[in-house]
């Protein structure tokens, strides 16, 4: 299965209007064309009968999701119990270190803050954050903690009693997972790869199923052959009434009502193209085998996409498969591209400071809000903080003062 985007899939600025159903869930595009519908009366939404993930999955994963929709405990609180009693933060001021390190922890149980701002905050070198970082590997679920898929199959590698020797070998395959395939040779390749198959690529996942998660995309095996379906059941079906009256108002809202069904299949066929690179990629892992790191720039340039467009379309959506619900943005190496977080977000941190109200400049927290909804990620305010000390600019409190002194 190979996929080449021939021509430049660029957004029609019509449709940039509805960029937000992109990125929104199954719940987010109902509100929104429930209200679209209340204003438009050339439109008619009918949705289509309600499924279960007993429809996809064998009854034994359906038995593990239904068992997870009754755990009410959440991931942060289990964690906090267990930094309070665990003999690995003995200290007040290391379990208060492990607290601030589990506020920027993601749902799915990978780290996602600055080691160095917490530093800062609670007033110790950076190298004790980092250590009392590691000592989340001695946690449960274990994995949780890591920065990355590769950390987090270190820390569940590490939690095993296994000989040294097939230890070190799994290790060095995991630190060169890009390279697996020169491995393959190796006397222990087979018992190292076992190994790594009974990990979990998102170490929080039974957490993650408190609420009820609809899949985007379901991957069905069927003895070896990988099908591919768009969760089409929950998509509304949108019918446009003819207009009698052809006036200007009339004109707007089928226009309107139009731009609104193109957006919703942009929607179906961006994630399809994506699924559809993620299973050529990922076709061994969907049978049994090894994540591989993606980077979501490749995924870009192969479909001719630009980078935020990925992450729109990534962010908060699900692959149903027989390994259970997975986040697609698993599937890469970092949950936002390189090149975004670095160049895109800063330039947009800087316009955004530049256009800013000077009697109420933004502060970090509405800062981070505004980039999570512009380049629809996850990250963290302490990200942004560091993002906005390395561009030199001040605090929203000291930029006040500046104003004040330029009038």
């Amino acid at each position: 299965m190979k996929l080449r985007a021939s021509n430049k899939n660029k957004l029609s600025n019509k449709l940039l209007g509805f960029l937000p159903i992109l990125k929104s869930s199954f719940e987010e595009i109902d509100e929104m064309v429930k209200n679209v519908e209340k204003e438009n009366p050339f439109i008619n939404v009918r949705y289509k009968k309600f499924i279960t993930f007993s429809n996809y999955v064998q009854n034994s994963s359906t038995d593990t999701i239904e068992n997870n929709l009754l755990n009410n405990k959440s991931l942060y609180e289990d964690l906090k119990n267990q930094i309070l009693i665990s003999h690995f933060f003995p200290t007040t001021k290391s379990k208060e270190i492990a607290i601030q390190l589990l506020e920027d922890i993601t749902n799915e149980g990978y780290f996602e803050g600055d080691e160095k701002l917490i530093a800062i905050e609670m007033n110790v070198d950076i190298n004790k954050v980092e250590k009392i970082r590691e000592r989340f590997s001695y946690l449960e679920p274990v994995g949780v903690g890591a920065k990355d898929m590769k950390e987090a199959f270190l820390f569940q590698l590490d939690n095993l009693e296994i000989d040294e020797t097939l230890y070190l070998f799994t290790k060095e395959i995991i630190e060169n997972f890009e390279y697996i395939e020169n491995y393959q040779k190796e006397p222990l390749f087979k018992e190292a790869l076992h190994l790594i198959q009974q990990f979990n690529i998102v170490p929080a996942a039974k957490y993650m199923n408190n609420e009820f998660i609809v899949p985007d995309i379901i991957i069905l095996n069927k003895d070896g052959n990988l099908d591919i379906k768009l969760n089409e059941e929950y998509y509304p079906e949108i019918s446009i009434k003819e207009a009698k009256n052809a006036d200007k108002f009339a004109k707007e809202k089928l226009k309107e009502a139009k731009t609104l069904i193109e957006a919703l299949e942009l929607r179906k066929s961006t994630l399809y193209k994506i699924a559809l690179m993620i299973v050529e990629l990922q076709y061994n892992f969907f049978l049994g085998g090894v994540v591989k790191p993606m980077r979501m720039q490749d995924v870009a340039d192969e479909l001719g996409y630009a980078t935020s467009t990925v992450s729109r379309a990534i962010s908060n959506k699900y692959i149903l498969c027989d390994k259970g619900l997975i986040p697609i943005k698993q599937f890469f190496s970092k949950a936002i591209d390189e090149n975004t977080s670095s160049r895109e977000i800063k330039n947009y941190i800087k316009t955004l400071i530049k256009n800013e109200n000077k009697e109420s400049p933004l502060n970090d927290e509405k800062i981070t809000a505004k980039v999570n909804e512009k380049f629809g990620t996850k990250i963290v305010r302490r990200t942004v903080s560091k993002y906005r000390e390395e561009l030199n600019i001040s605090t929203s409190r000291q930029r006040k003062r500046e104003y004040k002194l330029q009038n």
